[in-house]
């Protein structure tokens, strides 16, 4: 049994810690005193959350109630919590000092294993309905009687979403692997595995109780795989010599869908993995008529403007992701389906199989409708790939896409199998997508705005960390910047977000890192105040020349953003072009 004072110590143990190797041995001796029961509960609670994505359980906690819970555990007004919060800017640090001095002791008080701090967690995630705020209070102040002050640390932490230990899913596998077999030799069937259902906790489970069944893990219906992503190459030329014959499809601005189908149950999801089968019921209707009993398949939808014979925007397209006024959302913004990769047919696992192949599946089981087979045409030479390339711009397309007829499908891995060719935004030569860390407040003819620009980060796969890229101070509207301050008021954080790494003077508001924006730029420059790829030794990072906003992407989470590795290729791209 897994008593949760060592998972906090061990938390504890972390935070301390930036180096990737030491965190993975650290997280490795406290896999080794976990049961195959346990170890589930514990990945999920290390990642921050009860869940995979696509289950969509929230624990639905706000700084109120959690201070609260704080002072009724601790025996305080709530007043004297917030005075305490707002001098250590951390709750979890305030649940730690004042349940230190409690002024009253709870009736009777037990060790806490995880299963039950899990549970616990479980109860308060699944509370709704009348009287659910004060039953969730109730639940965490039963929590944090049965915490010593450092456990309440990390359960305030956990609760409202900030634990942030700095540990990356690749760090867990690593850990897993290690506490297992000694090394790091099992990491890559554990990455398969987690790529293609997306849920950690299930790869564990599944691994300690046979290690043979992650070796031949296997693609299932209602567990989405993570997306394949895409390398980038600047000319049809360089395409061409990298991947010879080919396969090229056109590059649509929509919003990318995964479909599953099993029997007569279908589900939806997005390219954050989220759920949408009950926002698009006319796409449930066509997934539900196909000949195939289990199918898994990928497409990117967009509204189709039937009067005026056009797609609509990204931007108005994203409209369709709604709870409510669903009926009407479908007569005013009808969605088409371009079906471009199928990766499970039947019981068989299409993900290893060849792209040409796959493609000669999705192209015999898709008829005219709203779901189609995307475009795609074999491509011999460079002026052939020229010319679709211009066809889809002139189109009004954002590009192609080039795949390798040899290449099977890569689950959450970017690859030279995809290599995408887009248009330029004005004078850019690209567009990165980061994660707003901070705002400003607007100046001169700004200032009634309350905003005047944000601070973008961009995610380094190999530590975790966000590193900052870029301010941006143009490319807004009068409406986006009333619209920026309404969305980025509601996040504002007292200090900055726990895994940045900065050199920047620091923003007017540092914000909780949620969202991800689109930026084009002209150029890459070299930055001694910006720390993407700033390595010791080297002085300066990377940083966007002349950034300017091109949209909020409501379909990326953060673990999407762009990653400092492609920024550095992005880099190098430009200075081979020059």
């Amino acid at each position: 049994m897994l008593i949760f004072g060592d998972v906090a110590r061990t938390f504890q143990e972390l935070e301390s810690k930036s180096g990737r190797l030491e965190m993975t041995d650290i997280l490795a001796e406290l896999f080794k005193k976990t049961t195959a029961g346990e170890i589930d509960k514990l990945a999920y609670l290390i990642q921050g959350q009860l869940a995979p994505p696509y289950e969509g359980i929230d624990l639905g906690v706000g700084e109120r109630f959690v201070v609260e819970a704080i002072a009724h555990s601790a025996g305080y007004s709530p007043e004297q919590v917030d005075r305490h919060y707002k001098k250590s800017g951390d709750l979890g640090a305030t649940a730690e000092e004042l349940l230190s001095k409690k002024k009253q002791q709870a009736l009777s008080v037990r060790e806490m294993d995880i299963a039950y701090v899990y549970n616990a967690f479980m109860k308060i995630a699944r509370s709704g309905g009348p009287g659910s705020q004060e039953l969730k209070i109730k639940l965490l102040t039963e929590l944090l009687n049965n915490a010593s002050a450092l456990e309440a640390r990390f359960i305030v932490r956990f609760a409202l979403g900030r634990l942030r230990l700095g540990v990356g899913d690749p760090t867990i596998l690593d850990a897993l692997s290690v506490a297992t077999v000694g090394d790091k030799s099992m990491r890559e069937p554990l990455d398969r595995a987690y790529n293609v259902c997306s849920d950690i906790g299930y790869v564990a489970k599944t691994y300690l109780e046979s290690p043979e069944k992650i070796k031949g893990f296997r693609v299932q219906p209602f567990k989405p795989l993570m997306p394949a992503l895409a390398e980038r190459l600047s000319t049809p030329k360089e395409i061409m010599g990298k991947l010879g014959k080919c396969g090229v499809e056109m590059k649509y601005d929509g919003f990318r869908l995964q479909c599953h189908k099993k029997a007569n149950k279908v589900e939806l999801y997005s390219r954050k993995l989220e759920r949408m089968t009950l926002m698009l019921p006319e796409v449930v209707r066509e997934v539900e008529g196909l000949k195939a009993k289990e199918l898994i398949f990928e497409g990117e939808a967009l509204a189709y403007d039937a009067k005026h014979k056009r797609y609509f925007s990204f931007q108005e397209t994203m409209h369709r992701k709604r709870k409510h006024g669903i009926k009407e959302a479908q007569k005013e913004l009808p969605l088409n389906v371009f079906c471009f990769d199928i990766l499970y047919l039947d019981g068989r696992d299409m993900t290893n199989e060849p792209y040409a192949e796959r493609r000669r599946a999705l192209e015999t089981l898709f008829p005219k409708g709203i779901l189609r087979a995307s475009e795609c045409r074999l491509v011999e030479n460079t002026a052939e790939l020229e010319k679709l390339f211009q066809e889809s711009i002139t189109s009004g397309l954002e590009g192609i896409m080039a795949k390798d007829l040899n290449a099977p499908y890569t689950a959450g891995k970017r690859k030279f199998a995809w290599i995408k060719l887009k248009k330029s935004y004005g004078k850019a030569v690209d567009t990165v997508d980061g994660v707003i860390v901070g705002y400003y407040l607007g100046k001169g003819s700004r200032a009634e705005f309350e905003f005047g620009g944000l601070l973008i980060a961009v995610r380094n796969e190999d530590t975790g960390k966000l590193e900052t890229v870029a301010k941006i101070g143009s490319g807004f509207s009068e409406d986006e910047m009333v619209s920026f301050e309404k969305m980025l008021d509601k996040i504002k954080a007292k200090e900055p977000p726990e895994d940045l790494v900065y050199l920047i003077e620091a923003p007017d508001f540092w914000v909780e890192p949620k969202y991800v924006v689109e930026v084009a730029f002209d150029e890459i420059t070299k930055s001694p105040t910006h720390t993407c790829g700033l390595r010791e030794g080297n002085g300066k990072g990377y940083a966007l020349r002349f950034p300017r906003l091109v949209q909020v992407r409501k379909d990326k989470a953060v673990k999407d953003a762009t990653t400092t590795s492609e920024v550095e290729e992005m880099f190098g791209l430009q200075h081979s072009r020059s």
